[in-house]
C-alpha cells in the first residue's frame, strides 16, 4: 500500500499536468492515523467532484462501544459525526482554481437522523465518505494545492471530527440516548394501540417553509388535553407524558392558523427520527404511516380505483385504471390504493391539499346529482370501512366538514397550537344535527388488487449509458429519458433518499421485476435485502450520498415513472 508520502510526491509531480493524469492516484494510501481510499476521480474540474473514504480504527478514532452497540445507537453516532465533519469540512474547504477545486465536503442533511452511507461504523474501523474538488488552474493540475487539500486538510478533518477526544462528549451521549428512546417509543405505539404520540414540550412549528429547523421566538410548547394524555417509561430519559392518537379515525379540526397543518405535518415526519433541540425528537407515528393527497396531472399504470371511481364516461374501466394525466379524484383514489398495495397501516389526510369532490358529497348535492350520475364514492364513505376490512387507520386535518363528525372515532381541535378534545362535543353535535346523506359505496371497502410491473417499461438509459440517474432537489429524478416528479410525496425528506430511490428502481430491475411479481412482493425483497447488506448494493462502488428511504416513496416513484406498464 502506498503511504502519504508517495501521495504527496505523486501530487508534485503531476503538477501543471493535464486535468485527466489525476487519474493516476487512484487506490488505497496509509496516513499515520488511517487510511485513505481514493475511490473515483473527476475527468474535469467543473465535473462531479472525485469520491474518497476514510478509514480510522476503532483504537484511534476511540468511540466507548456503548455509543454504538445497537442498530439505534450506531445510526445515531453516525449522524452526529455527519454533521460534525460537515462543520469542520466548511471551514477548512476553500476555493483554490476553477470549477470545483478545494472543495472538500460530505452529503448535505436536514433535522432527520437516517440511516446513510456519509458514515458507516464497522467492526474494524469508522469510516467518512467526502467529496473533493481536486485543484486545477483551467484544466491543469494544481498539484501544491492538491497536496495540501489531501495530505493536510484531510488529516485535520480528521482529528477535528472522527476522534473521540476532539468532539463533545455530553452531545454525542445525548444524540444516542435522543434517538434509542425515539426508537423505542414507536416500538410501543401498536400494543398500546396507538398510530401517533406527542411529546409534551414538544415545538412544532417551523421557521418557515423553507427552513425545517424549530421556530425559536412565539412559540408554543405542546401540552396534551388531559383525556388523551398517556405516558412512557424510556430507556434513557424515564418518564414522559403526551398526547397519544388511537387507531381508528381522528380529525384535527380548528380555526384557520391555529395549528392544524403544522400537527399533521410533525405527524408526517414523525416515522423519521430527529436531532436533539429539534422540537419533534419525542414526536413518533407508526412507521408505515403513509401522506394522501390529490395529484392533478400524475400518471397512474393500471390502478383498481373501483373502492371509489366506478361508472367512468365512455365506459372506461376503474379497475384496471390508467391515465398519463390524472384529476384531482382519480389521483388520490390512485394513491390510497398504491399506498394500501404497499401495506400502508396509516393514512394521513389534509383537506388543503385534497381533491374536495373526492372527501365529501353532501346530502343537498346528493339530492341535485343522482348517484347514478356520479362516478365518485367519497372518501366520508369509505375512511371507516378502511379500518374494520383492512385496520387502517386515518388522521385527517379537517376544518370545512362537520358531517365527518359521524365517521370518527376522536377529535383533536386546535387552539394557538394547543389540542383539546372535543370528541363528545363533536358526536353530540353530530346526534343533534342529523345531515341525513345517503351512504355510497357498499358496505365493504372493495379489493385491493396486487399490480405486476414488466421490466420492459422500466429503462434506465439514456443515449450510449446504461444507466443516467439524476436527482433535482428532494422531489425529481431523471431516470433514463424520463423525469419523476415526486413533489407531492411529501414524506422524502432529503436529496439522499431521492438518489437511493432510483438506483433501487435499476436494482430492483435487475433482480426481482419479471413476469411473476407482484409490486408487494418487490418491495419485500428490495427492503429485505437492503436491511440484511445495506444501501451499498445499489452502487457499483461506495459512494456517500445514499440515505435510507421507506418502501412507501419507493412504491411512489415506481408508479409514478411514466412509462411504467402492469399486469
Amino acid at each position: 500500500m502506498n503511504n502519504q508520502d508517495n501521495l504527496r510526491q505523486r501530487l508534485l509531480q503531476l503538477d501543471d499536468s493535464s486535468y485527466r493524469a489525476y487519474k493516476d492516484i487512484k487506490g488505497n494510501y496509509k496516513f499515520p492515523d488511517f487510511t485513505l481510499i481514493i475511490d473515483r476521480v473527476q475527468g474535469d474540474p467543473f465535473a462531479s467532484p472525485s469520491q474518497i473514504r476514510v478509514q480510522l480504527p476503532h483504537v484511534v478514532a476511540n468511540f466507548p462501544s456503548n455509543l454504538y452497540q445497537t442498530r439505534s445507537r450506531e445510526i445515531a453516532l453516525a449522524d452526529y459525526l455527519t454533521r460534525q465533519l460537515d462543520h469542520a469540512a466548511m471551514e477548512v474547504s476553500s476555493r483554490r482554481g476553477t470549477g470545483n477545486s478545494g472543495l472538500i465536503a460530505i452529503t448535505q442533511i436536514g433535522q432527520s437522523v437516517l440511516e446513510r452511507t456519509s458514515i458507516l461504523i464497522k467492526d474494524e474501523f469508522v469510516e467518512a465518505r467526502l467529496v473533493v474538488g481536486l485543484p486545477a488552474r483551467g484544466r491543469r493540475i494544481s498539484g501544491y494545492q492538491a497536496a495540501e487539500m489531501l495530505c493536510e486538510d484531510i488529516p485535520k478533518l480528521v482529528d477535528k471530527a472522527l476522534k473521540y477526544q476532539s468532539l463533545n462528549h455530553k452531545q454525542i451521549q445525548w444524540q444516542v440516548e435522543t434517538i434509542e428512546d425515539a426508537d423505542w417509543l414507536r416500538q410501543q405505539l401498536a400494543q398500546r394501540g396507538l398510530v401517533a404520540f406527542i411529546a409534551n414540550g414538544s415545538i412544532l412549528p417551523r421557521r418557515s417553509g423553507v427552513d425545517d429547523r424549530p421556530l425559536v421566538e412565539e412559540a408554543v410548547a405542546f401540552q396534551s388535553p388531559t383525556q388523551l394524555q398517556v405516558e412512557f417509561n424510556c430507556p434513557n430519559r424515564g418518564l414522559i407524558k403526551g398526547m397519544g392518537i388511537p387507531v381508528g379515525v381522528s380529525l384535527i379540526v380548528g380555526g384557520g392558523y391555529h395549528g392544524k397543518s403544522t400537527l399533521l405535518r410533525a405527524i408526517e415526519v414523525g416515522v423519521y427520527n430527529h436531532i436533539p433541540g429539534d422540537g419533534r425528537e419525542l414526536v413518533v407515528t407508526n412507521p408505515a404511516a403513509f401522506k394522501i393527497r390529490a395529484e392533478d396531472g400524475r400518471s397512474i399504470a393500471g390502478v383498481d380505483i373501483s373502492p371509489f371511481i366506478n361508472q367512468l364516461p365512455q365506459g372506461r374501466s376503474t379497475t384496471n385504471f390508467s391515465t398519463p394525466n390524472a384529476s384531482g379524484s382519480t389521483s388520490q383514489a390512485a394513491n390510497i390504493i398504491e399506498a394500501l398495495e404497499a401495506d400502508a397501516q396509516l393514512l394521513l389526510v389534509d383537506e388543503d391539499t385534497a381533491a374536495t369532490n373526492f372527501m365529501i358529497r353532501d346530502r343537498r348535492m346528493q339530492q341535485l346529482i343522482a348517484k347514478d350520475k356520479e362516478p365518485i364514492t367519497p372518501f366520508i364513505d369509505k375512511v371507516r370501512q378502511l379500518y374494520t376490512d383492512y385496520g387502517v387507520s386515518t388522521i385527517l386535518v379537517m376544518g370545512g366538514s362537520g358531517d365527518y363528525f359521524d365517521v370518527a372515532d376522536n377529535v383533536i381541535a386546535m387552539e394557538n397550537f394547543q389540542p383539546k378534545d372535543l370528541t363528545e362535543k363533536a358526536q353530540e353535535i353530530a346526534q343533534q344535527y342529523r345531515i341525513e346523506r345517503t351512504p355510497e359505496g357498499g358496505k365493504h371497502f372493495g379489493s385491493i388488487t396486487p399490480r405486476v410491473p414488466l421490466a420492459e417499461s422500466i429503462d434506465p438509459s439514456r443515449g450510449k449509458r446504461d444507466v443516467k440517474l439524476k436527482v433535482r432537489n428532494v422531489d425529481q429524478v431523471v431516470f433514463g429519458s424520463e423525469d419523476i416528479d415526486l413533489g407531492a410525496v411529501e414524506q422524502i425528506v432529503e436529496a439522499g433518499q431521492l438518489r437511493a430511490i432510483a438506483s433501487a428502481i435499476v436494482y430492483a430491475k435487475n433482480q426481482y421485476i419479471n413476469e411473476h411479481n407482484t409490486i408487494p412482493e418487490i418491495l419485500e425483497r428490495v427492503m429485505g435485502d437492503l436491511e440484511l447488506l445495506g444501501l451499498d448494493i445499489l452502487t457499483s462502488f461506495p459512494e456517500g450520498n445514499l440515505v435510507k428511504f421507506r418502501r412507501f416513496e419507493f412504491a411512489a416513484a415506481l408508479n409514478r415513472l411514466r412509462t411504467l406498464k402492469v399486469r
